[in-house]
C-alpha cells in the first residue's frame, strides 16, 4: 500500500469534518458536544428497544443532561450546522458528492442516525487507520482489516449497525472507495458494506 493512500485516509473528506469539530478547544462554542448528546441518545435507544421507531420527541427525551427540539434541529436536518453531508456537498470531488448523495436524507431521524454511525465507528476506524499505517503491512491485509473493524464494531453495536436498512457507516464507505484508487465507485462501496453489516448478525 503506497504511503500516499496511507496518508489519506487520514485526510478523507469526513475525518476532515470529524477531527475539526471534536478537536475545538473552546468549549463555549463547541458544536461537536452538542452532537455527541444526540448522538449517546440515538444509540442508547436503538441498544435498549431497537424494535421501537425513533422519533424526534424520543430522542430529545433521551438527550441528556436536557435536549430540546431546537437543538435537536441545530443538530440534524436541512438547516443542521455542520452536517456531514453538507461537508461531503463542499467538497465537491466525485466521491464525496456520490457518499453525499447516498447519505442526504429529507428525514432528520434517519440522518442522525447515519452520523451516530460513524461517531460510534469512529474508534474502529482509527484502528483501522493505524494498522493501514504501520509500514509493516502488505497491501493485502489493509482491505480485509476495515472488514473486521466493521464487524467488531457491529457486534458490539448491532441495533445501531442494523438501522437505516444496515446502511454501513459513511466513512467506511469512503474509506473502501479510497483504498481501491477510484476503482471502486462510492454506491458499490456502500453496498458491499451494507451485506457485510446484513450478513454480520
Amino acid at each position: 500500500m503506497s504511503t500516499t493512500i496511507i496518508d489519506d485516509l487520514g485526510h478523507t473528506t469526513i475525518a476532515g469534518w470529524y477531527t475539526r469539530l471534536a478537536d475545538n478547544p473552546c468549549p463555549r462554542r463547541n458544536h461537536w458536544q452538542t452532537k455527541i448528546i444526540y448522538y449517546e441518545a440515538v444509540a442508547e435507544l436503538l441498544a435498549g428497544r431497537p424494535e421501537r421507531p425513533l422519533t424526534w420527541k424520543t430522542i430529545v427525551g433521551a438527550a441528556r443532561p436536557r435536549g430540546c427540539r431546537s437543538t435537536f434541529y441545530e443538530v440534524t436536518g436541512v438547516r443542521a450546522r455542520h452536517a456531514m453531508v453538507g461537508e461531503l456537498i463542499a467538497e465537491g470531488s466525485m466521491r464525496s458528492i456520490e457518499i453525499a448523495m447516498r447519505y442526504q436524507r429529507p428525514d432528520p431521524v434517519e440522518q442522525l442516525i447515519d452520523e451516530t454511525k460513524v461517531w460510534s465507528f469512529w474508534p474502529y476506524r482509527q484502528h483501522f487507520a493505524e494498522r493501514a499505517r504501520d509500514p509493516g503491512d502488505s497491501p493485502e491485509p489493509v482491505l480485509p482489516s476495515l472488514r473486521e473493524a466493521l464487524l467488531a464494531w457491529a457486534g458490539l453495536h448491532p441495533a445501531l449497525a442494523a438501522a437505516n436498512s444496515y446502511r454501513p457507516p459513511a466513512c467506511a464507505v469512503e474509506d473502501l472507495a479510497l483504498l481501491h484508487r477510484g476503482r471502486l465507485a462510492a454506491t458499490r462501496a456502500e453496498s458491499r458494506l451494507t451485506e457485510v453489516l446484513r450478513h454480520a448478525r
